[in-house]
């Protein structure tokens, strides 16, 4: 059974953007040590064009051969004219008002997004399935998510996006590990409490 792994960058307040969902005040926390990190644990989270920027674009994927975005962490990419931010995986965007994929590399989960996730979870052979956000599909998939990775950064918004964005039930995960980073940022791990 592969992995979903909900994999996310926040603020110590726990929130993943400001109130409209933008999380870019945590890009200025990815200095050298943190990217070589990144590019040895976890190199498939770096999106394609961001690979080729840095030199990178032949790494292996490690751990996932699999994402899974919601709308508006794609709409991003499509901002900038990418259509296929993770063109090295298998990519998905779960959206009810994005009927028609603009890339043949992606394919929309319109419908029963739990359901889809538990076919691609069942696959056999295979990594795992990296969820890249955002906060509504994480909400609707906290059932499903076996893994946490949480990308903690020095900095307080205040309000903004939270990591789980519905009402939810108490879930306990345990803690597998911590890693902390110069710059202040720390990575914990940790697996779902079954």
């Amino acid at each position: 059974m592969r992995k979903l792994t909900y994999f996310i960058a926040c603020s110590l307040d726990g929130f993943i953007g400001d109130p409209s969902g933008d999380g870019s005040a945590m890009v200025a926390f990815v200095d050298e040590a943190y990217l070589d990190f990144l590019k040895s644990e976890y190199p498939e989270t770096l999106p394609t064009h961001g690979r080729r920027q840095l030199g990178c674009d032949d790494l292996e994927n490690k751990r996932f051969d699999t994402v899974i975005q919601g709308r508006g962490s794609y709409d991003l990419a499509l901002k900038e004219g990418i259509t296929s931010p993770y063109a090295h995986m298998r990519e998905y965007v779960a959206s009810r008002t994005l009927t028609e994929s603009p890339d043949p590399n992606v394919e929309i989960i319109g419908d029963d997004l739990v359901a889809r996730v538990r076919e691609l979870k069942a696959e056999d052979g295979g990594l795992d399935i990296y969820l890249c956000g955002g906060s509504q599909i994480a909400g609707e998939l906290l059932d499903e998510i076996d893994e946490l990775v949480i990308k903690s950064y020095p900095i307080v918004y205040g309000t903004g996006m939270p990591m789980f964005g519905s009402g939810l039930a108490i879930t306990e995960f345990t803690l597998d590990g911590v890693r902390t980073f110069g710059n202040g940022a720390v990575v914990r791990t940790y697996s779902r409490k079954r």
